[in-house]
């Protein structure tokens, strides 16, 4: 039941903030312009972004609530501080297994035990 509450509060957080994106809406400044590759790009980053953070939310033993991530032009970034070596290695490989991630960039994804 938690996990379903999580993975839904992660959609319906990107489902709103896809409205926001600042690539989306094109400046009308008389000139048509096509913004058809940056908001495929920006989509694209966040179904990512979504699909990560729903597999880590669903994946047992991974206190996924501790970990952010972002996405941009499919590197996929993940920061926090999770209580193991072990979780961190799982958040990355599910990071790595999601279609479209080009990388993976944790660095700033620790161990407390790093700390």
């Amino acid at each position: 039941m938690k996990k379903s509450m999580i993975l839904s509060t992660i959609l319906m957080t990107t489902a709103l903030s896809m409205g926001l994106q600042p690539n989306a809406v094109a400046a009308d400044n008389g000139t048509n312009v096509d913004h058809s590759s940056t908001v495929g790009a920006a989509v694209s980053d966040t179904w990512i972004t979504t699909k990560i953070k729903a597999d880590l939310a669903s994946t047992k033993n991974l206190k996924s609530a501790d970990i952010s991530v972002e996405t941009n032009n499919g590197v996929a970034t993940l920061t926090g501080v999770v209580p193991s070596k072990i979780e961190v290695k799982k958040a990355i490989s599910i990071a790595e297994s999601v279609k479209g991630v080009k990388k993976v960039d944790a660095a700033g994804l620790k161990a407390k035990a790093e700390n």
